[in-house]
């Protein structure tokens, strides 16, 4: 299976059983408009200050009490709050509303939470990019600033695993490096041949997985005729895995700023996913994200 587009996703996921997000201080309008734009594929429940949201949801001409709003106990961190209803199995998954990266993190990452896996967290964000045949995926370009060989095993991995969520079966994931050949002296080129050893060796399941491999190597087939250098998978990878976060934060800007493309953002490594998106991001970022942990739910 393949998600060619976010209105491609969207279609799979009315198709499937409703999901509900857990809005973490809910009192955000381009949060609650990206919800009530995602009501006919999905539910909600909004947790904060109670007055705050009806207010919120009032001046974007909706119903104040259209959903459930639940207010954190005395001192009880909102994240916790949200991990709370994810467990009880009224939320599939976590969002973020009016409150920082850093502090919704802090609340996943409590012992009262109890979201972590033991694993690292990272970054996906996805985009709807012009030519490409499919949604394609970047990692890190959020989390994890400069990650060890153990820690891009992790980032693959999840990514991997939230693909599978999609429907892939055999996810293609690109180890991104600014050559094709492995220098000693260029630390990504050596963690990258070795990330595709671990991926022969059945390391992230089913998957494959080519590096290291350069960005117009990996996505334009006709490069490699010119340059000597064949991959069946050219123009058809799923997941670009970049050497660190100011790589990939750099890439994926240039694809919204230059490129016009839709984007979706997500945390993954928790025991659910976390659709976090910039202060800044646009509704429509951020109902493209709940569409995609939707579908991966």
């Amino acid at each position: 299976m393949v998600v060619r587009s976010f209105s491609d996703l969207t279609a799979r996921v009315k198709r499937g059983a409703r999901k509900t997000v857990a809005v973490v201080c809910a009192d955000d309008a381009h949060a609650l408009e990206a919800v009530l734009h995602a009501e006919p594929i999905l539910d909600a429940v909004l947790i904060g200050e109670a007055d705050a949201i009806r207010t919120t949801l009032t001046s974007l001409g909706a119903d104040a009490e259209r959903f459930p709003i639940v207010v954190p106990d005395a001192g009880e961190h909102p994240s916790v709050t949200a991990a709370k209803l994810f467990h009880a199995g009224r939320a599939d998954f976590l969002m973020k509303g009016r409150i920082t990266s850093g502090e919704l993190l802090k609340g996943v990452l409590t012992p009262e939470a109890n979201l972590r896996k033991g694993t690292l967290m990272s970054h996906v964000a996805f985009f709807e990019l012009p030519g490409y045949p499919k949604l394609l995926c970047l990692t890190d370009g959020g989390m994890c600033p400069e990650p060890t060989l153990a820690e891009k095993e992790a980032i693959v991995r999840n990514a991997v695993e939230f693909f599978r969520g999609l429907g892939y079966e055999c996810p293609n994931v690109a180890g991104l490096c600014g050559s094709e050949t492995v220098h000693p002296k260029i630390r990504e080129t050596v963690e990258a041949a070795a990330l595709q050893k671990c991926a022969e060796e059945g390391a992230f399941g089913a998957c494959r997985f080519v590096g290291p491999i350069s960005y117009d190597l990996a996505m334009l087939p006709e490069v490699g005729k010119l340059k000597g250098y064949y991959t069946p998978l050219a123009g058809q990878f799923d997941i670009l895995l970049t050497p660190n976060l100011v790589s990939g934060n750099l890439l994926g800007k240039s694809y919204i700023v230059n490129c016009g493309a839709p984007m979706a953002g997500l945390i993954l490594g928790a025991k659910a996913p976390i659709v976090l998106t910039s202060r800044g991001a646009s509704a429509e970022e951020k109902y493209n994200s709940l569409a995609i942990a939707a579908g991966a739910c």
